[in-house]
């Protein structure tokens, strides 16, 4: 996918972010607040057009894991229904880029990785209680190949 065929987020500060950490090939715009983000770059379900936010992250294992807080709102975020619809993701970690598989945790899975998070991101915490849905995690495995 080439570059110029994505559109970035329309959140001021998310595409600033986005287009820093691009352009510099993943050596500046890589934290938010002090915490390790990613580019996640995903296919819209309706259009089909390639598109890019910056997310925090963690790991558990070889996996990236995400979390679709949405800041505690009521709904989804709307990357989260795309990856639903479409798993496959293309992925920036710092320098390298990567195809990957996005797959929601079970509850199970999210309990034992939920602490570190909320250590990771301290506002998760506040962000599930203010909301009455379940905040998914998502696991992002890297495609070989």
């Amino acid at each position: 996918m080439a570059q110029d065929d994505v559109v970035i987020s329309p959140t001021g500060w998310v595409a600033e972010q986005a287009r820093l950490y691009a352009e510099s090939g993943g050596t500046k715009g890589a934290t938010i607040r002090g915490v390790p983000c990613l580019l996640l770059d995903y296919r819209g379900r309706r259009t089909g057009q390639w598109r890019r936010t910056v997310l925090i992250y963690g790991t558990h294992g070889d996996d990236h894991l995400i979390v679709a807080s949405n800041g505690g709102a009521a709904h989804h975020p709307k990357w989260y229904l795309n990856l639903l619809d479409e798993p496959e993701v293309e992925l920036q970690v710092g320098p390298d880029r990567f195809r990957a598989r996005a797959e929601t945790l079970t509850r199970e899975e999210k309990a034992e990785v939920w602490p570190g998070l909320v250590e990771l991101f301290a506002p998760y915490a506040t962000y599930q209680e203010k909301t009455s849905r379940d905040i998914p995690v998502l696991r992002l495995r890297r495609l070989t190949g």
